[in-house]
């Protein structure tokens, strides 16, 4: 099935018609009508519009939307005295790559484990951080890793951690669901063999039964790491925009933060404000806690679907259950994992708390999306939502399903009925081997299986969760065309999609997602020009040339905002 065919639900044939018929009298100008000299053209290569013009030669710009789109020559009428002029020489031209789920570009102050290929690099970084850290001082990674980089392809616990240090505590974060800790550290916090498991948390143990340092979602708030310097408010702006230039190296044109805060969302209301605002921006609120203290927040929040086209309130956002480690399923754990069939994974949030938090959400004008990877996890979304939709409709409204690892056939018609899209992201590339491990082949196979939801009719956009996996949207796009994983090698294949599909995704199934698909998406006469320039072709380039695949230049709203 066609990503065309997948948005006909609820866009307008007429809308899509008109631009046709735009096109078609733009690209056919005789000399006694001749257009207006366009701001930007782009001539003589592979550009891949997504509309019905289908893979045209050139394409014009004229202030903030696209003016033109045809044959070189056509084009090549729109050219002026001042009109910048891009020979493209047989590179590919794409709309605005976009991220459905970003938390942030990573980094940060704590010890970098992103280039680590073995427990040897994780120790020895973090030895390294010790040498210059007084003793006692708590010692932190960022983020930006994962197990299925290393060579032992499994997590480092205690045992491992304490080879790098016994003076100091150390955190080792993995993902937003994972802190690992030494024993200094477990000492820190007093967590020991008869500290009892958490509701909807994990406290990992040796097959001995010790602790082996691994504290899983709930379970991480018996530990308070330390607080970083605050930077001054210019110092953030400044970090926030030079995140947003690194997307922007990479062609994205719209990103999508998935729960923040008031402050956060001010932050980016400063930066629109001093206009550095380099990509388009829709915010959604986190909302956590009783519902009692939900409605106090919201007192607080913007309106909802506040804002426009640079920078906009999108809903609100919420979660059932873990991460890899703690995906909550209909169907117990691969051994040693599954505890001898008991461990199904964790619920994070309990059953009549998340039902009546949606409810008092919607009642209030909210959209919501919700954190869901196992297939019992989605099975607790859709009961809240069709109680929600009990109420009041939600058809027409897009609710959504953040992540959406392993749907079952049974829910594809739920979803369908209440009118709900997915967020998917490339997990699965970095994290094949662990997945496995605790779900088994099958399921890991079947990981953000992004075929069947196109086939089911389900709305799909695609994103990179990062820090959570290290960020490259490019990497996504290899991996759902090819199903190929960092150190896992093919999981899934039959779950493989073309890549016009998952550019489908990754352009129009995130504007149907945030509402905009009248306004970009796709490549067409009247379209916001929001654009990448691609190194090499992309329709026809050899696997693995995606993964790798450089941008030549990003253009946001006619406006160049990076050049390679």
């Amino acid at each position: 099935m066609s990503m065309r065919r997948q948005y006909h639900l609820r866009a307008a044939p007429l809308y899509l018609v008109t631009l046709s018929l735009l096109a078609a009298s733009a690209c056919n100008s005789t000399p006694d009508s001749t257009p207006d000299p366009a701001d930007l053209v782009l001539l003589g290569g592979s550009i891949v519009t997504l509309s019905d013009a289908g893979t045209v030669e050139g394409l014009a710009v004229r202030g903030e939307r696209i003016v033109a789109i045809g044959s070189a020559s056509d084009v090549r009428a729109y050219i002026g005295p001042d009109t910048r002029v891009v020979e493209l020489a047989g590179r590919s031209v794409i709309p605005g790559l976009a991220d459905n789920h970003f938390h942030g570009i990573g980094g940060g102050p704590g010890v970098d484990l992103s280039r680590t290929r073995s427990f040897a690099d994780v120790l020895d970084a973090i030895s390294t951080r010790a040498s210059g850290t007084p003793p006692g001082e708590v010692i932190v990674t960022n983020s930006d890793w994962h197990e299925g980089q290393l060579t032992e392809q499994r997590l480092p616990f205690r045992d491992d951690l304490d080879r790098a240090t016994t003076d100091h505590p150390v955190v080792v974060v993995r993902g937003g669901h994972e802190y690992i800790l030494n024993s200094a550290a477990l000492a820190r916090w007093n967590i020991n063999e008869s500290s009892p498991q958490v509701a909807g948390g994990r406290i990992g143990r040796y097959a001995d039964g010790r602790l082996n340092g691994e504290l899983v979602d709930r379970a991480k708030d018996a530990v308070r790491l330390p607080r970083a310097p605050a930077p001054t408010p210019e110092a953030a702006l400044d970090a926030l925009a030079e995140s947003h230039q690194t997307l922007n190296s990479r062609g994205m044109t719209s990103l999508r933060y998935p729960g923040g805060s008031s402050e956060q969302y001010e932050e980016l209301q400063r930066l629109k404000g001093e206009g550095r605002l380099n990509l388009r921006v829709e915010f959604l609120m986190r909302a956590r806690g009783s519902v009692e203290a939900v409605a106090e927040a919201m007192e607080a929040w913007p309106e909802p679907d506040e804002g426009d086209e640079w920078l906009k309130i999108g809903g609100v956002k919420l979660g059932v259950d873990g991460g890899f480690e703690g995906g909550l399923m209909r169907e117990p754990y691969e051994e040693p994992w599954g505890e001898g069939g008991t461990f199904y994974g964790l619920q994070t949030v309990p059953h009549d708390l998340f039902v009546e938090t949606v409810r008092t959400l919607h009642a209030a004008g909210w959209r919501v999306a919700t954190h869901a990877v196992g297939d019992a996890a989605i099975d607790l979304v859709l009961d809240a939502y069709e109680i929600a939709n009990a109420d009041a409709p939600l058809d027409g409204l897009r609710w959504v399903i953040e992540h959406g690892f392993i749907p079952r056939d049974d829910q594809f018609p739920r979803m369908r009925a209440l009118g709900l899209g997915v967020t998917a992201q490339d997990h699965l590339y970095l994290a094949a081997p662990s997945l496995v491990q605790y779900w088994g082949q099958d399921r890991a196979g079947w990981t953000t299986p992004l075929r069947a939801y196109l086939e089911a009719d389900i709305p799909v956009s695609l994103g990179t969760d990062s820090p959570v996996v290290p960020y490259d949207p490019w990497w996504v796009l290899h991996h759902f065309t090819t199903r190929e994983t960092i150190s896992g090698g093919v999981a899934g294949p039959d779950q493989r999609v073309t890549r016009l599909q998952a550019l489908r995704a990754a352009t129009e199934g995130y504007a149907y997602l945030t509402f905009a698909e009248d306004e970009r998406g796709t490549l067409a006469v009247g379209m916001l020009a929001d654009l990448a320039v691609t190194a090499a072709d992309y329709l026809s380039c050899v696997d693995p040339c995606l993964e790798t695949m450089q941008v030549d230049m990003t253009v946001v709203g006619g406006r160049v905002v990076w050049e390679r």
